[in-house]
């Protein structure tokens, strides 16, 4: 996996968040070798899919990695947004060929969000396995 060429694309939305699911991320690429990683911000999760589309269409990398957090909030927002980013998102990997990770957390309260991004709960880190993983399983297709 260290010739892998890998992209991150993280939202800034919810920044506390999504800074630390980032951070594990690369620190889980780094500990597995991993030395080409690009990473790109996006305003917030609605706007994941057209980064990790245009990283796809790219070919320059074996696969995207997409971090974001869409906290429930009171009104039903969260739901459209998390709905069509997960939609869109696996349509661009199965549309392009290239594994794209869902890195994106739908918690119900800010307390929830800030536990999946340390010890079993790490989604950051969950991701950076999910892309090395599935690039296995590509090399063995």
């Amino acid at each position: 996996m260290k010739n892998a060429r890998l992209a991150i694309v993280a939202a800034r939305f919810n920044e506390a968040v999504t800074d630390r699911l980032l951070a594990s991320c690369l620190k889980t690429l780094a500990r597995r070798g991993v030395r080409s990683v690009k990473t790109l911000r996006v305003p917030g999760g609605f706007e994941l899919p057209w980064a990790a589309a245009r990283l796809a269409k790219s070919r320059r990398y074996d696969a995207v990695i997409a971090l974001g957090c869409v906290l429930r909030g009171s009104t039903p927002q969260n739901d459209h947004i998390s709905r069509a980013t997960v939609f869109h998102l696996q349509r661009i990997s199965v549309d392009t060929g290239v594994p794209v990770i869902l890195g994106v957390i739908t918690p119900n309260t800010w307390a929830q969000a800030m536990a999946r991004t340390r010890d079993e709960l790490d989604r950051g880190a969950e991701a950076a396995e999910a892309a090395l993983a599935v690039l296995e399983t590509a090399g063995r297709l």
